[in-house]
């Protein structure tokens, strides 16, 4: 299988967003319905779901948006565009990164950054260096089902970290 060009999304954020949280870059499944976490077996909207005190995973995606905006919550990846044959981040090559810095300087609100997953977490502290300015930056646990060495019950622990940075 040959590696195709992948592009990510543009951000899900408002001038009150508190808590950025990066993935790497979208799914397969993401890209072909042009939604975040688009692929059933992600975990992401059951457990920011489960930070927020909501039943996300039901609700249409832009409601989904819509709640995490009123929570202060934006959605984002550290990586422009990639070329990567299927949708696990060890696949990726050629990665185009995205300007964080930049980019956070327009977040008035922003006081932490949650990276979902290893590959996120990589790219945006190594973009972000020491332009992070007093902000937190929290290494979670990929929502990936690919990332099955962690039970769902540990993620949704790790996760709850999150519930500090809410509005």
């Amino acid at each position: 299988m040959s590696a195709q060009r992948k592009t990510a999304f543009p951000p899900s954020v408002d001038a009150q967003t508190r808590l950025l949280i990066l993935g790497s870059l979208p799914g397969d499944a993401s890209i072909r319905q042009g939604e975040y976490y688009a692929h059933r077996g992600n975990a992401f909207w059951h457990l920011i779901g489960d930070v927020l005190g909501e039943d996300l995973r039901g609700a249409p995606y832009a409601m989904r948006l819509k709640r995490l905006r009123a929570r202060g919550v934006g959605l984002w990846d550290v990586i422009e565009s990639a070329e990567r044959p299927g949708s696990l981040d060890s696949g990726i090559r050629g990665a185009e990164l995205r300007d964080l810095g930049a980019f956070i300087a327009r977040l008035p609100a922003l006081s932490a950054i949650a990276f979902n997953g290893k590959t996120a977490a990589l790219h945006g502290r190594r973009q972000l260096g020491e332009q992070q300015q007093g902000l937190v930056l929290i290494d979670l646990p990929s929502s990936s089902g690919a990332y099955a060495s962690l039970s769902r019950e540990a993620k949704r622990e790790a996760w709850s970290s999150l519930r500090e940075h809410l509005v």
